[in-house]
């Protein structure tokens, strides 16, 4: 019999891969998510798929009844500009986990992967544009994002407590800026790279001058394709690793240099219009690397220039489309 895989936020960007990773996979798939049909970012009619709302203990009892795995992705998020403006509902996601963790100890799931963030690291290890890469043992003592990292963080330790006390064995990997096709790219949620990729397709459709940019475009930043963040998770969930490991490029760049990759991408130049007003995050982070590479045997394969305009040409279809 196939294995079946519940994947809560399956009508979000990673989880609609995951999705369809899974699927080709030879897998059952159960894909829940909260929002309406109509706005999942994919919709695989080969997949049951669930409208649902994990916050209610009585879902999260019947949509884990039978299934092998569960993957958690499901929660209220999106760029800085969503973050840093909506701590409240950040960590209400927490409700989400806690239903979902409680629910597969019930019904005896194997295995539970957890999606975590680079958020949860301290700001004051955010500092410093020489060495910006980040560990996993620099999560504590503890000072993450407000409200998003913070409920990460909680949860993480959720998931090492039933871990712990219940034998739930449990996955969880910290994903440093997933960025890629089928994502946010609009409407308050949309991270950098497609935040700026939106701009430069508006820009030339509109015969725009000047380009706005959150900040002073000197942040660092590592952003990992969506194609490698979907092998590197597969591959931390198979493993018998069991804390938390970063999933994230630890190659990193400024965002004025995101929106230098776009001019050569789209072949046209925009007076560049800084707005330090605007939500900017921590000054500086990017992946280290090292545990992933020493457990897993893995690296991202794909460049930011290629997975950068990836995302340009993708924006530029579904725009004008």
């Amino acid at each position: 019999m196939k294995k079946k895989i519940l994947i809560a936020g399956g009508g979000g960007f990673i989880g609609g891969h995951l999705v369809n990773f899974y699927l080709k996979k030879g897998f059952k798939i159960y894909s829940v998510d909260i929002k309406k049909k109509k706005d999942w970012f994919q919709l695989n009619p080969k997949v049951t798929n669930i409208v649902a709302d994990c916050r209610d203990p009585v879902v999260c009892d019947k949509i884990t009844k039978n299934v092998d795995y569960v993957f958690n992705l499901a929660c209220d998020m999106g760029g800085m500009g969503f973050i840093e403006n909506n701590k409240a509902l950040c960590m209400l996601s927490a409700v989400i986990n806690i239903n979902l963790l409680k629910s597969s100890q019930k019904n005896k799931i194997k295995k539970y992967f957890y999606s975590s963030s680079a958020c949860i690291y301290p700001s004051f290890k955010q500092k410093n544009f020489i060495k910006p890469r980040l560990k996993e043992s620099d999560a504590y003592p503890a000072d993450p994002e407000d409200g998003y990292g913070w409920e990460k963080l909680f949860n993480e330790r959720m998931c090492r407590h039933f871990q712990e006390d219940f034998g739930l064995e449990v996955r969880i990997a910290r994903y440093h800026n997933i960025y890629g096709e089928h994502g946010s790219w609009k409407g308050g949620r949309e991270k950098a790279p497609a935040a700026l990729a939106r701009k430069f397709v508006e820009g030339i459709k509109n015969n725009k001058k000047s380009i706005e940019i959150w900040g002073n475009g000197k942040q660092i930043r590592s952003f990992l394709y969506i194609e490698d963040c979907i092998k590197a998770t597969d591959l931390l969930f198979k493993s018998k690793f069991r804390d938390p490991m970063n999933i994230g490029s630890d190659k990193h760049v400024t965002i004025n240099k995101l929106v230098t990759i776009l001019e050569k991408i789209s072949g046209k130049k925009f007076k560049r219009k800084y707005d330090i007003s605007k939500p900017q995050g921590v000054k500086s982070r990017s992946s280290d690397n090292t545990l992933i590479k020493k457990i897993l045997h893995w690296s991202p394969k794909i460049k930011i220039e290629d997975g950068m305009e990836r995302i340009f040409y993708h924006i530029q279809n579904e725009h004008d489309g």
